[in-house]
């Protein structure tokens, strides 16, 4: 799914198991527009919040479905913390946009399974960060409908209600470690 046409690589875009979903928006697919619940899906979007994709992507995942994400810090920090030509570059702003996306995650029935950083890095150096993520549990009713503005009301939430970097101590150490391998390349 694409918002834009002509990214998928030829050979997936041959591919009979491929469905290519072009100039679509992937915020507004619902599962009817899909023919079977997903085994997995990757999720690279540009210009928008992860936390924006997750719900809409958990929908359309089966029980058990796993999901890995990119993670760019130029399109979750806030402007004032991008700097010049979009780059961030402060290990302590890529520590927040990944908790920040790991707690929402979180919060709508994700386990997070692995985190890592792309050997890859962003068209101006930007260092991105892999998420693998699974479908584990069904969240509440009310937490499944929710629209973009509600989560994000939801998201804000839970981080205002945190007294540290991550409820989780374990993942509070991964992420840590993860954004500080990734500053030594």
């Amino acid at each position: 799914v694409d918002v834009g046409r002509g990214q998928l690589d030829w050979k997936l875009r041959n591919d009979e198991r491929v469905v290519c979903m072009e100039q679509t928006n992937f915020r507004y697919v619902l599962p009817k527009d899909i023919m079977d619940e997903l085994d997995f899906a990757s999720v690279d979007v540009s210009f928008i919040s992860l936390t924006k994709i997750l719900i809409p992507a958990r929908n359309l995942l089966k029980a058990g479905g796993q999901m890995v994400c990119l993670i760019k810090p130029q399109f979750e920090a806030g402007r004032e913390k991008v700097g010049k030509n979009g780059v961030v570059r402060e290990p302590k702003v890529h520590r927040e946009v990944i908790e920040k996306i790991v707690d929402f995650a979180d919060s709508i029935g994700f386990a997070v399974r692995g985190l890592d950083y792309s050997p890859i890095k962003g068209p101006e150096g930007n260092i991105e960060y892999l998420l693998l993520l699974c479908k584990e549990k069904e969240p509440p009713e009310e937490i499944r409908e929710l629209g973009e503005k509600e989560a994000q009301m939801r998201l804000e939430q839970i981080q205002a209600s945190k007294t540290g970097l991550s409820q989780r101590e374990e993942w509070q150490k991964i992420i840590q470690e993860t954004v500080k391998n990734s500053h030594q390349l």
